[in-house]
Formats: structure tokens, sequence, C-alpha cells
């Protein structure tokens, strides 16, 4: 139980940064977050800026368990990440997995508005050219097929041998529909949920309904790890721990996750340090030889104040966190 006591108290250690990204990510090019300070440590608040104050309460209570309570044990030292490839073209991806030392996992983005199958399949043949055959790979369209888009997109990516598809289908009872007619066809690709688990009122829906093979878990928008534990031990399945560009106080969360699941078959969506181009520590977490150690971060005092966001965007932070505040169960 937090020994935090009222939301002003969480405001008095408040920064609010704002950071640029190496690579166009998700429609942004900057990423803003909130960082504060408790007795255990540092915690993030950076729910994404559409997310209204009952989805950013839980965002807040992560950042509340990593600087109020902290993480359990870890069972292992370090954890493999795997490299994120944005919705670039095919020209770029070796430029962007240049980033990501010692990675043989990749993520590529795919479904992205205003490109087409072509432009994923070329992204994805080039990822597959770079990395080499032993490579894995798996693809993430953040719920953009339809049903059939799905299954006609995923018959033709298989030809690059698919780790798995993330969130390929947004209806949790289409990927358990997905599931069913890529075995139909013949077609050898695992399903993983994401947006069906963090965003869901009940993410333990995706392993009754059987909608995946493997769950992506988030801290923050599962509410902390102690939550997000939980999670991964009633679904029963394969879990990877993944991030939604964090700065490196924000991933710490997610490697103390992924630290402390029993266990890991996969490689972790934790290498997204690398797609900022300024970060909160002169030691951020970035992937080496394939991994992230399992260590404390501090935010360097000089970085906080370089990356300051303005006055006015400073005052919308509090009063976000005042109304997720508000809005905790």
């Amino acid at each position: 139980m937090t020994a935090l006591a009222s939301v002003e108290e969480l405001l008095d250690g408040l920064h609010v940064v704002t950071l640029p990204l190496n690579t166009r990510f998700r429609g942004v090019t900057e990423r803003e977050v909130a960082l504060v300070r408790g007795p255990a440590g540092w915690g993030e608040f950076a729910p994404f800026l559409e997310y209204g104050p009952t989805e950013a309460a839980r965002w807040l209570d992560a950042a509340i368990e990593a600087a109020w309570d902290g993480w359990p044990q870890p069972v292992r030292d370090e954890v493999p990440v795997n490299a994120t490839v944005p919705a670039v073209p095919a020209a770029d991806v070796a430029t962007v997995l240049a980033r990501y030392d010692g990675c043989t996992t990749a993520k590529v983005k795919v479904a992205e508005r205003g490109q087409d199958l072509r432009d994923d399949l070329d992204r994805v043949a080039a990822v597959r050219d770079v990395m080499g055959p032993d490579a894995r790979i798996r693809v993430d369209a953040n719920g953009g097929w339809s049903l059939t888009q799905a299954a006609d997109s995923l018959s033709l990516l298989a030809q690059y041998g698919l780790e798995y598809a993330e969130q390929p289908c947004a209806d949790v009872r289409d990927l358990a529909r997905l599931r069913v007619e890529l075995a139909h066809q013949g077609v050898d690709v695992r399903v993983a949920a994401d947006e069906s688990i963090r965003k869901a009122e009940d993410p333990l829906e995706v392993a009754r309904l059987r909608a995946a093979d493997v769950i992506v878990v988030k801290v923050a928008p599962l509410g902390g790890v102690a939550s997000a534990l939980r999670v991964v031990e009633q679904c029963g399945l394969p879990a990877v721990v993944s991030s939604a560009i964090d700065s490196s106080v924000g991933l710490r969360a997610g490697v103390a996750l992924a630290a402390a699941l029993p266990e890991l078959h996969h490689a972790c969506g934790l290498g997204t340090g690398a797609l900022l181009a300024a970060d909160v520590t002169g030691e951020p977490l970035l992937p080496v030889a394939g991994a992230l150690p399992v260590r404390d971060v501090a935010p360097d005092p000089r970085l906080l104040a370089a990356h300051a966001a303005s006055p006015a965007r400073e005052h919308w932070w509090r009063e976000r966190v005042r109304a997720a505040w508000a809005a905790r169960v």
C-alpha cells in the first residue's frame, strides 16, 4: 500500500520534459512525459495526449508504484529486447536497425495509415535482408486491419518467417476468428494481443476467447508492475513486455516487470529508448548486445532542465495529474 497521502505531495516532485525522437513514430516527432520523485525512486506518468482521466489514472498508479512502493525482486539480471522499426520506407530500415546493438529480434510497424500492403511487404523484406535468416521478425498492426485484411496480409507477410503478428485486428473476437482462419489456410503465424490487453476493461477475455497465442503487457496502462504480473498469471499465456515511447525512467518499470516474470521466452519491446534523440539521464537504457540491464535509473538535473517543457505545458500536465488522481479507484 502506497504511503502517498495527497496529490499535492505527488505534484511537489513533478518534472515535465519534452524529448525529441530520431524518427517519426505513432504520428509524433517528440514525446512529453511527466516524472515524479518519491521515497522509492522515480516514476513516469506519460499517457498519450488523447487519453482521458479514467484511462490515465492507471498510468498514474504505475508512476506512484515506481516512486513510492517499488517493485518485486528480479529473477534475472538482464532482459533481451527487440529492435523497433517504425513505418519507414524500406530504404531507411538499415539506418533504424543500426541503433539497436546486438538485437536479433525486430518488431516492424505495418498497416500504417496512408500506406498499403506493398509498403509493409517491402519494409519487412528489408528487415529480413538486413538481419538475416536467423532473426525473429514480428509485425505490429495496432489493430489497423479488418479480419479479411489481416488474413490476406499475413498470408503474404508469412513468407518472411514471422514470429507473430501483434494486434492485427482491433476487436478481440476478430483476433479469435483470425487464429481459426489462419489455421484453416495453413498460414503459420501466431497472434499476439496488445490493445486487447492494455485498453480492455477485461484483459482476461483474450484468454477466455482463445484470441491470442501471446500477450503483450505494458506496465503503465495496466496500473503498475504488480498489476501486470497478475494479468500475466491469470491469462496463462506467454508474455512479452513492451513500452510506449518512454524515457529511461519509464523503461525501467518495464524492465522491472520483465525481470520479475517467472518465464520469459521472447525478446521484449523495451529497446524503444533508441527512438529518442534525447533522454533524461546520461546513462540511458539502450540495448547492448541485444539486452537491457536490470539497474536503477536516476534523471540528471541538467537534462531535466535542458528538456523542460514550457510553463504552459507543465501547467497542463499538472492539471492532468489532478484529473487522473481524482479518477483513481
